[in-house]
């Protein structure tokens, strides 16, 4: 699978951009195992405050009104997040640091082009400052690596976590680190935006998810006040009440995946002896893609397939049950995202202070309010943007 990405997709940045003699197999031997360790249930609990802390924090420098791109801003709200669960409190409380990181982030992101896929050792403008910035990426990290590695008194973080599991190399935990970040960052920031964009041109969805998230405060969020502040009583439910009691929000996320994954494209390598699919031949060394479109648009399985309708998937429905394989939003089979709890729960949150904490409407470049959800642009593979100009107009109605 790592094989399909690194040739047809190449965002990800590894040592082997600026190190040639370093063995990109130990990136990814014990990813999955690292990932796991790092979200238990316990862990995320112990994180889950500085969590809410952080999205506060970041949602407090807009305003109490105004309008933002949140292909922009959510984004910088999930990279903030996701650098809090894989690194450590050191980067994550400043500011500036964690700036620094998005500026190179972007700067690797923007280096993906279909001409840089296409020919990946041409030394053009833009392969150079990929480059630079990985460098700078992998400089930047391993300071912090090698402060917690050289602490005095352990912690709870991401990297001290890494370090006590057997982590050998520095450069194993930065590349775990910069795995976990370009994963997370794309797919999360780019479908916490359109389930935000969707919701609000379905009033009668956007009321039941409203009305779950009150329900989740007022069950388990009662050691606090409603004058306490809204970031710190949501951060007061359980991360378990979080995952199994919010059936509306998983049936919102789970939509939204479906409808902005339909460009994307399942991608492997065959790495063992030749196997016959459909009639073909498949060589080792062969690389296979599968267009997820042709499920997840089937009018055969899905009713009105481009329309969102997170109904879809209630009991007496379940669309996404009428053919195997119907569902492929988390992958399927033996190897689903090992990332998807955290993802889950990063959307969740977002999704709960926005309908709890604010009114907003979906405008264009005019600022005035779109009709309809605009469409997903089927090129922007990481992205998703919007085909037409599309920001959030806000009110905080509660902090």
């Amino acid at each position: 699978m790592r094989e399909g990405y690194k040739i047809l997709q190449g965002n990800t940045p590894t040592l082997t951009d600026i190190k040639a003699d370093f063995d990109e197999e130990i990136q990814t031997g014990e990813f999955i195992r690292r990932l796991l360790t790092l979200t238990t249930k316990e862990r995320l609990q112990d994180v889950f405050p500085s969590l809410l802390n952080d999205v506060n924090n970041l949602i407090s420098t807009w305003g109490p009104q105004g309008t933002v791109d949140p292909f922009t801003e959510l984004y910088k709200l999930v990279f903030q997040v996701t650098v809090r669960m894989a690194t450590c409190s050191e980067l994550a409380d400043d500011p500036e640091a964690v700036s620094r990181l998005w500026g190179l982030y972007q700067t690797v992101e923007k280096g993906t082009t279909p001409a840089a896929i296409l020919f990946p050792r041409f030394p053009s403008s833009g392969r150079k400052a990929r480059d630079k910035a990985t460098a700078d990426l992998f400089v930047m990290l391993l300071s912090y690596v090698e402060l917690r590695r050289n602490a005095k008194v352990p912690s709870s973080d991401a990297i001290d976590v890494l370090l006590s599991g057997g982590a050998p190399t520095n450069e194993i935990i930065e590349c775990f680190i910069i795995g976990v970040i370009f994963a997370g960052v794309v797919n999360t920031g780019m479908n916490v935006c359109w389930v935000l964009l969707y919701l609000r041109r379905d009033l009668t969805w956007k009321t039941r998810a409203t009305a779950e998230v009150q329900q989740l405060m007022a069950k388990h969020a009662t050691s606090l006040s409603k004058s306490d502040p809204l970031h710190k009583r949501l951060a007061s439910i359980p991360v378990s009440a979080w995952e199994a009691g919010m059936p509306v929000a998983d049936a919102l996320i789970r939509e939204t995946l479906r409808l902005t994954s339909g460009g994307g494209v399942a991608l492997q390598r065959n790495m063992d002896n030749a196997v016959t699919i459909g009639g073909k031949s498949i060589a080792r060394g062969d690389f296979l893609a599968y267009l997820l479109e042709d499920v997840h648009f089937d009018a055969s399985i899905y009713s009105d397939p481009y329309t969102f309708d997170p109904g879809r998937y209630e009991a007496g429905r379940e669309e996404d049950k009428r053919a195997p394989f119907a569902y492929l939003g988390w992958g399927i089979g033996r190897h689903p995202c090992a990332g998807m709890k955290v993802a889950k729960l990063e959307m969740k949150v977002v999704l709960a202070l926005f309908l709890a904490g604010f009114d907003y409407d979906i405008v264009d470049g005019a600022g005035w309010p779109l009709t309809a959800v605009p469409e997903i642009d089927r090129n922007d593979i990481h992205l998703a943007r919007p085909l037409q100009p599309c920001t959030i107009k806000f009110k905080r109605t509660e902090e």
